[in-house]
């Protein structure tokens, strides 16, 4: 019985000592993958709706509002900012003018970002 207890126990004091030395990672919110999905949406919308000539909302500056606002770690930022120029590029990538379908797709990107933000909002904020 103390054999087995010493196998079991060393196994469990190095994986200890190997955690130690590496930093703690901090949790995200609740709220984290909704907030991805919206940044990944403010993206899209940054780059179609100049394309389309559809409004004047500055989505790269209520991007940047909302991260100070939500105040991530920068593990968190990163992956926030990283969501926004993945929204980005993948609209960039197959629009090159307004067509019918960049329309669509802006109209539809513009009700889930309102649903997705209310949702945020209405679950999680104080």
């Amino acid at each position: 019985m103390a054999k087995l207890m010493k196998r079991v126990r060393l196994p469990a004091i190095a994986l200890f000592l190997v955690l130690s030395t590496f930093p703690a990672f901090a949790i995200d919110p609740p709220y984290q993958r909704q907030m991805e999905r919206l940044a990944e949406i403010m993206g899209s919308l940054y780059f179609l709706q100049p394309l389309c000539s559809a409004g004047t909302e500055d989505w790269r500056a209520q991007m940047a509002d909302l991260i100070a606002l939500d105040e991530p770690d920068e593990d968190r930022r990163q992956r926030l900012a990283g969501a926004f120029n993945s929204g980005y590029t993948a609209y960039s990538r197959f629009h090159r003018a307004c067509t019918p379908a960049a329309r669509e797709a802006l109209t539809r990107l513009l009700v889930e970002a309102e649903r997705t933000a209310r949702d945020i909002h209405t679950r999680f904020a104080e």
